[in-house]
């Protein structure tokens, strides 16, 4: 069944669930986030977790992923990864990231601009110590990102990792660990009817935030 041009331009949805005004926003926009946060928490959002990570390479080229965020610190959000991966290698080599958050069921998005250092090992090794036994030997196994023939070498790979570890503890590989995005600007958007949005964004400047509402 085909798709016409006017059935997709047909869809559209109003929104007009709740406001944002610049005067009811917290001063610091981690502590705004926290509590839209746990607002898509209470509201069963699916996987409220979830964040489009955009990193560039160092000639300018973007790529997106969608990951999950594992903390919020008093100074950033973190997530892990494979650091041989593309954003891996990506975000070392230009360490700043874009970053997109959308809860549809309370339709809202949060953007933020950030820049990206690596966690702590200590940190790494918390975190990967906590994850089930079968995602300490993917993480392991999975060269991400790297061409490989088939499903088949893959899950030969995870057997092999399988193998050598045994029963015993699994040690995180060097290879594989989180990174921490310091945000510089956020921009929280909450829907609103005739996509007259509300859009409040945040910007640090010389230590402090301003905070600004922006046209839709």
């Amino acid at each position: 069944m085909s798709i016409e041009h006017k059935e997709i331009a047909a869809i559209r949805e109003d929104y007009a669930k709740s406001s944002l005004s610049e005067n009811e926003v917290l001063g610091n926009p981690i502590d705004q986030f926290k509590k839209w946060f746990s607002e898509a928490m209470v509201s069963e959002v699916t996987e409220p977790t979830a964040m489009v990570v955009s990193s560039a390479s160092v000639d300018g080229k973007p790529s997106s992923r969608v990951v999950l965020m594992k903390d919020i610190k008093t100074d950033g959000i973190s997530f892990f990864t494979n650091y041989n991966s593309r954003k891996g290698q990506e975000i070392v080599a230009n360490p700043f990231v874009s970053v997109l958050f959308f809860w549809p069921e309370l339709q809202r998005q949060v953007r933020m601009e950030a820049e990206v250092e690596k966690l702590a090992p200590e940190e790494s090794d918390e975190y990967f110590s906590s994850r089930p036994r079968g995602s300490q030997i993917g993480a392991i196994a999975s060269p991400q990102s790297a061409i490989i023939n088939n499903r088949e070498e893959l899950e030969h790979r995870v057997a092999e990792v399988a193998a050598e570890v045994g029963e015993g503890e699994i040690q995180r590989p060097n290879f594989w660990g989180g990174f921490l995005l310091k945000p510089y600007r956020m921009e929280f958007w909450q829907g609103r009817s005739s996509r007259l949005h509300d859009r409040i964004v945040y910007k640090q400047e010389e230590g402090s935030w301003s905070i600004n509402r922006i046209a839709p």
